[in-house]
């Protein structure tokens, strides 16, 4: 049994809008949660904002419970002392105040089992200091959510100076059965990873039109649009709050984190101009608390020096390396998941190139002598040794040799044995239009006809493999037209699945309607665990036009293919994988490594072998067992006329490793 099987009961410490939100996330994860608040109008709230949520989940079936049985598990109470009762694991919400946690902590710490580990939600304060109101300090930890909990995907779990590695490691497993992605950060250093990072990114944004370099707009129109960042700096700061950036700002800084505050923040928050929340901030707002999106032009960022931008935040990750608190991986999926980055901070060092990153940060650092800007001496290392990133083949990544090349918004990076086609519209999930559809044929063929290349890998560009079809395209077709559109679709997924070499579909986010149908083409579905499939077309009054209704029959059989088809729900790639509808589930940090190690395995075999096998079992699958007994029977003859055979036989015999050239 694993330790995190002995939490039976949950508390959580406080029902605001972290609280409530981590109740819920630990109730959907089947756990008895009970939730304390000073105001009985809080708890009813909190209650009211659940129930809300969940029915939002079970509507979308990301939740396969009615929300009942899910409100069930909740308990609200006005008793401190009933709520922390037999509690096997606490999580603490209450306002971002230290001399509040540490009394919280010690009631806590007097108040429930001495097993029982008690976890902060804080998102700057420190929790070795927070621990020091205990007499149990090895169970203090970090369990540090993102708003809204329920659908942030990141964990950040914390160490302080005397939490045990026991507490930290039921904390993270704990994280994973909330269905969460958590990091461990190994030291309690301000900010943890997060919020240390986005900082000097914000800072670093701030100070650029501080200085006169450019206007607010121009730097989120780069950050938008060239970075392509979620929401640009500035509009990130009125969305979340002018005075909550301020405030963590202020406690990291007083805590010995090297930072210059940009004074148009000060201005902001002194003016009582928080954003959003206030109807102004660096934008205006149609009414306080009413958000519409800033207009902010796409082409006038182009002065903007990006590298400059986010140059301080990719120093301060090379520090968080170099002094053990974070891992590189940990790092780069806390800046994807948590902050919505299409790749990691780290990986956007590599492809600006680390030499170029080193330049800026000497250029500031000269300029003002601000410790921010001081390049650590892990970058001084990479760029000494040569290790530019991707130009030179590594950085803080190692990257195989590739060469590229772009079939419209198709992307082909060729490493023999491999060829990775990416569907390359990320803004807009990887729709897929008529010219994407017919780019990636093009692409097909294309690959086809290369002997180095052995094994194909399909997957998109950023948080999607692919949302489905661009609806624009194809809405005002003719019957006719929308029935030829659909051949050729159909077309497309067919020369998928009878491809002449193994295709690896990588699913690495949204994989719904023409996307899935894409996925279920290929020889193998390797998914992260970030994945969400599904087949909803019946959501906009059609069905599937690619053989779905066809290949999802014949891949989880005809019960389930009617479930998803006819509900059009999206299921998690856990629930993918076991109805047989996923091949392999991995952590999304992990996800082009492992389909790495998988194609390279393929790619050993002898190639005609491999084909003659598909189609075998491809073409056996649409005949009765006599045809395609006779069918493997001409396949397996034919193997007998090749090379490989021989080579493989004779390697048997000498006992070593085939090479077979697929001749």
């Amino acid at each position: 049994m694993s330790s995190v099987d002995i939490i039976k009961k949950i508390a959580v410490i406080g029902a605001g809008t972290m609280g409530h939100g981590i109740a819920e996330v630990a109730a959907i994860a089947g756990y008895e949660v009970w939730m304390y608040d000073i105001d009985q109008k809080i708890l009813e709230n909190a209650m009211e904002k659940i129930k809300w949520s969940v029915g939002k989940l079970v509507s979308k079936r990301m939740v396969r419970e009615a929300t009942d049985d899910v409100m069930k598990r909740i308990h609200p109470s006005l008793d401190f002392e009933e709520v922390v009762r037999d509690a096997d694991f606490v999580i603490e919400a209450v306002p971002e105040k230290i001399d509040l946690k540490k009394k919280v902590f010690a009631d806590l710490d007097r108040l429930t089992p001495k097993h029982a580990i008690l976890a902060t939600n804080t998102s700057s304060l420190p929790i070795t200091e927070i621990a020091s109101a205990t007499d149990r300090r090895d169970k203090v930890v970090g369990m540090h959510f993102f708003n809204p909990p329920p659908l942030m995907p990141l964990v950040e779990v914390i160490r302080g100076e005397e939490t045990s590695d026991l507490t930290v490691r039921i904390t993270y497993e704990l994280a994973k059965r909330f269905g969460k992605q958590p990091v461990i950060v190994n030291r309690d250093v301000p900010g943890f990873i997060v919020n240390r990072i986005l900082t000097k990114f914000l800072m670093s944004a701030c100070w650029t039109v501080a200085r006169g370099e450019a206007t607010v707009e121009e730097v989120d129109s780069a950050v938008k649009y060239r970075l392509g960042f979620p929401m640009g700096a500035f509009e990130l700061s009125d969305y979340s709050g002018i005075d909550i950036i301020y405030h963590v700002g202020q406690a990291i800084m007083e805590r010995g984190t090297k930072i210059h505050p940009c004074p148009l923040y000060e201005e902001k928050f002194k003016a009582g101009e928080y954003g959003v929340k206030t109807g102004k901030g660096f934008y205006s707002y149609p009414e306080p608390g009413k958000y519409s999106r800033p207009d902010i032009p796409k082409d006038i960022g182009e002065k903007v020096d990006i590298i400059d931008l986010v140059a301080p935040a990719i120093n301060e990750a090379a520090w968080l390396i170099r002094e053990g608190i974070a891992t590189r991986d940990d790092i780069d999926k806390a800046t994807e998941l948590g902050l919505g980055y299409p790749k990691g901070i780290l990986k956007y060092a590599d492809e600006f190139g680390l030499d170029e990153v080193l330049d800026r940060l000497k250029k500031r650092y000269e300029e003002t002598k601000w410790e921010e800007y001081k390049p650590d001496p892990l970058l001084i290392q990479l760029v000494e040794q040569g290790k530019l990133g991707r130009k030179s083949g590594e950085g803080f990544y190692i990257y195989p040799k590739m060469e590229e090349e772009s079939i419209g918004e198709v992307l082909i990076k060729y490493e023999p044995p491999i060829a990775w086609i990416y569907l390359n519209r990320p803004k807009r999930l990887n729709a897929l239009s008529p010219e994407l559809l017919k780019n990636l044929g093009q692409a097909f063929d294309k690959i086809e006809e290369m002997e180095d290349i052995r094994v194909v890998v399909l997957s998109g560009v950023g948080r999607a493999f692919s949302a489905g079809a661009d609806v624009t395209g194809f809405m005002g077709l003719s019957p006719f037209k929308a029935m030829i559109m659909s051949r050729r679709f159909q077309e497309l997924t067919n020369k998928i699945e009878y491809y002449t070499k193994p295709v690896i579909m990588m699913i690495n986010g949204f994989c719904l309607g023409g996307g899935m149908e894409l996925a279920l083409a290929g020889d193998f579905r390797i998914a992260s665990e970030l994945a969400m499939l599904g087949q909803p077309e019946i959501n906009l009054g059609i069905i599937p036009g690619a053989a779905g209704t066809q290949r999802m029959a014949r891949i989880v059989g005809i019960s389930k293919a009617k479930e998803l088809i006819y509900t059009g729900d999206m299921i998690p790639a856990s629930e993918a994988l076991k109805m047989g509808l996923v091949d392999r589930v991995v952590p999304p940090e992990k996800l082009e490594e492992e389909t790495r190690k998988f194609a390279l395995k393929l790619a050993e075999k002898p190639p005609l072998a491999l084909l003659a096998a598909k189609y075998s079992i491809q073409l056996g699958m649409e005949t009765d067992l006599w045809h395609g007994e006779t069918l493997e029977a001409s396949m397996f003859g034919l193997t007998f006329s090749t090379e490989d055979v021989i080579e493989g036989v004779s390697a048997f015999l000498e006992k070593r490793k085939p090479k077979f050239k697929g001749k």
